[in-house]
C-alpha cells in the first residue's frame, strides 16, 4: 500500500531546474534512503514533498490525507487550507539544525504544534510527549532548554517533535550533518529502531553505510533527476549507472 506517492514533480528557481519530472512511491513501513551530491535536488524535493516550497508542476498524494496538489488544465492547483491542515498531519519532519524553540523548553517544543493548531488537547500532548522522550532516553529533560542539549540530545527532541502527532510517514533530511561522529551514531541508533518498528521513513542522507543497512529502498538523485533507484543492497554494492558508480566510489573506495 503506498504511504506516499509523488507524480512527475518539477521546481526551478529561476532559470534553474532543480527537480526534473521526479516519481516516485513509498509503500507502508519501508525506509527509502535519497542519496546524491549536493544540489541534486534531495532537500528541495522533500520540501516540496512537506509544503515548505511550492512546486511548479506535478502530484503529490498522501494516502491518509488526499492530494496535496495536482496539475489540472495545464495549472498547478492546491488542495483547500482545511484540506491540507489534515495532510500536515500525514508527517513528520526532521531537519538538519534542528530547529528548536530556543526559548522554549523540550517539552514546550514537543507539544507546541498540536496543541496550538487544535490537535491535541495539551493534557493528552504532555502525555504523548512524555512518552516521546522516555522512548528518546529524555525524559529527564523535560524541562531544559535546548541550549542546554548536546546535539545529538536537541535532534532526538526534534525526532519527538515530528513523532507527536503519530505520522503516516517520517522525512529526515541529513538529520547528521550538524553533528560530530560520536552524535552521528546516536541519531542513526533511533532511526534503526524506529525501522525495526515499521516506521515509514524518507531519509536523505551522506551516510552510505547506514543508508545500505537500514533502507529498504535507495534512490540517488542528480541534476534534479532520479538517475538509478532499487534495492539498498543492489544500489550500494552493484550501481548500474556510471554516474552512480562515480559517486558510491567516493564514499565505499
Amino acid at each position: 500500500m503506498s504511504v506516499l506517492e509523488i507524480k512527475n514533480i518539477s521546481k526551478a528557481f529561476g532559470e534553474l531546474g532543480v527537480l526534473k519530472d521526479i516519481s516516485l512511491n513509498v509503500e507502508k513501513g519501508e525506509v527509502v534512503a535519497i542519496i546524491g551530491p549536493s544540489g541534486s535536488g534531495k532537500s528541495t524535493l522533500l520540501r516540496c514533498a512537506t509544503l515548505l516550497e511550492r512546486a511548479d508542476g506535478g502530484e503529490i498524494e498522501y494516502a491518509d490525507g488526499g492530494k496535496m496538489f495536482w496539475e489540472e488544465d495545464g495549472k498547478l492547483k492546491y488542495a483547500s487550507k482545511k484540506e491540507l491542515k489534515a495532510i500536515r498531519a500525514c508527517f513528520g519532519l526532521v531537519f538538519q539544525n534542528f530547529n528548536l524553540f530556543p526559548h522554549m523548553t523540550v517539552l514546550k517544543n514537543i507539544i507546541e504544534a498540536p496543541v496550538s493548531t487544535g490537535m491535541m488537547k495539551k493534557p493528552q500532548a504532555k502525555e504523548k510527549a512524555m512518552e516521546l522522550l522516555r522512548k528518546m532516553g529524555l525524559e529527564d529533560k523535560a524541562d531544559a532548554y535546548p541550549g542546554q542539549l548536546s546535539g545529538g540530545q536537541q535532534q532526538r527532541v526534534s525526532i519527538a517533535r515530528a513523532l507527536i502527532l503519530n505520522p503516516s510517514v517520517l522525512f529526515f533530511d541529513e538529520p547528521t550533518s550538524a553533528l560530530d561522529p560520536e552524535l552521528t551514531g546516536e541519531i542513526l541508533k533511533v532511526i534503526k529502531e524506529l525501522a525495526l518498528e515499521h516506521m515509514t521513513m524518507v531519509i536523505v542522507t551522506h551516510e552510505m553505510g547506514f543508508a545500505r543497512d537500514v533502507a529498504d529502498k535507495i534512490i540517488f538523485m542528480d541534476g534534479g533527476v532520479i538517475v538509478e533507484q532499487g534495492k539498498a543492497e543492489d544500489v550500494i554494492n552493484n550501481p548500474q549507472n556510471e554516474r552512480t558508480k562515480a559517486f558510491l566510489g567516493k564514499f565505499l573506495d
